[in-house]
């Protein structure tokens, strides 16, 4: 999987400890490496890791070789991004986007 620089992955085994245990809300990109628009969000992440990380942490899950965390999300469309707080998912959001809008998107529950 092409990392974004920064930004953590996640995989079926450690999600819950990473995501759904985590103190800070998470941002997690479903990626995967066939996936243009993932690979154009890399720098976006990374931005994001380093500007919002006291407030946010962001990870990324290969959707190719987590099949179970992917599934129990019905994660279908790449790149989706999620954001867990106290354990559950309290937005989704589908497609690449600039930093400008994910900012926006995120004020509500960073």
């Amino acid at each position: 999987m092409i990392r974004a620089a920064g930004v953590a992955e996640v995989t079926d085994t450690d999600f819950e400890t990473e995501v759904l245990a985590s103190e800070l809300p998470v941002l997690v990109e479903f990626t995967a490496d066939w996936c243009p628009p993932c690979r154009q969000m890399g720098p976006v992440l990374t931005a994001l890791a380093a500007e919002e990380g006291e407030r946010l942490k962001v990870v990324q899950l290969d959707v190719d070789t987590n099949p179970l965390t992917t599934n129990a999300y019905k994660v279908l469309s790449m790149p989706t991004f999620m954001v867990f707080r106290d354990g559950e998912p309290v937005r989704s959001m589908v497609g690449a986007r600039p930093k400008r809008r994910l900012l926006e998107e995120l004020t509500d529950v960073l």
